[in-house]
């Protein structure tokens, strides 16, 4: 196999596996599991990530008619009372649901299930589900696209600065490119079509997502510098490269937008 097609398939595998990896591990990925309670096996998906203003249901699969549940629930980070939602049967599954939250409102849930003097908590930690407005396509995939793009660059810009490859000028152009199209005039634009803001970075906010992109922009930026300077290019390619590298590895949406609850309870006592 040619040498160059070698390291490009690659910097390709090792992108998909970061994307794998960040998805699998966000905070924005389903919690499933099993259980075994009163010998019945019981099934269940956890969403922490809800799309829209229509309610969020709950659901688990129960297989046992005489068990109960009840869905507790509560504002995230707030002094609310938490309320107690006594589920249904719909089928096999036992369901429950509570109103959306405004954009980047989150609720913490969990599953009380019981039998008669016996019962279980489902999961041991409340869930926390942020909600969110829809992205339209024509914007979200796009930025989804490049980022992943400018991630794939990356990397082989790190293999190639490893490689002691000579002409880097290129792919060092094209990845700062591809991370100022794809995370900040994209990503401002599907942050507040979800979230109502274009930017909660530094220095308005701690959105991780935001403040990794920013650092990774500046290393890139200082990769450019060094190309036109023709100082130190592969030292800082492959600074570059990792530093995008662990920002990628770092789960999406963490630290991410939300409502502060505390704030608003507070004027409501003034």
């Amino acid at each position: 196999m040619n040498k160059k097609i070698l390291f490009w398939l690659l910097a390709f595998i090792i992108t998909v596996s970061a994307a794998i990896f960040q998805r699998m591990t966000g905070p924005t990925h389903p919690v499933k599991g099993n259980i075994e309670f009163e010998n019945q096996s019981i099934s269940y998906k956890f969403y922490q990530s809800h799309e829209g203003s229509d309610n969020h249901r709950v659901f688990l699969l129960v297989p046992d008619k005489n068990i109960t549940g009840i869905l507790k629930f509560k504002r995230h980070k707030s002094s609310d009372q938490i309320t107690e939602v006594l589920m249904t049967f719909q089928g096999d599954s036992l369901y429950a649901e509570f109103m959306a939250e405004p954009p980047a409102g989150k609720i913490e849930y969990q599953v009380v299930l019981s039998k008669g003097d016996k019962s279980i908590t489902v999961p041991d930690k409340p869930i926390i589900i942020r909600f969110k407005e829809h992205v339209p396509n024509i914007f979200l995939i796009p930025h989804i696209l490049i980022m992943f793009v400018a991630m794939l660059f990356s990397v082989k810009a790190g293999i190639d600065a490893i490689r002691k490859e000579t002409n880097l000028k290129w792919i060092v152009n094209w990845t700062l490119i591809l991370l100022v199209v794809g995370g900040f005039i994209f990503g401002p634009i599907v942050q507040n079509y979800a979230f109502g803001v274009l930017w909660t970075g530094f220095p308005f906010g701690n959105d991780l997502t935001d403040n990794k992109t920013l650092i990774a922009l500046i290393f890139w930026i200082i990769a450019f510098i060094a190309v036109k300077r023709e100082k130190s290019v592969r030292m800082w390619a492959l600074i570059a490269s990792i530093v995008l590298f662990l920002a990628y590895m770092i789960p999406h949406s963490l630290f991410g937008s939300e409502i502060d609850y505390s704030k608003e309870q507070t004027e409501q006592t003034k």
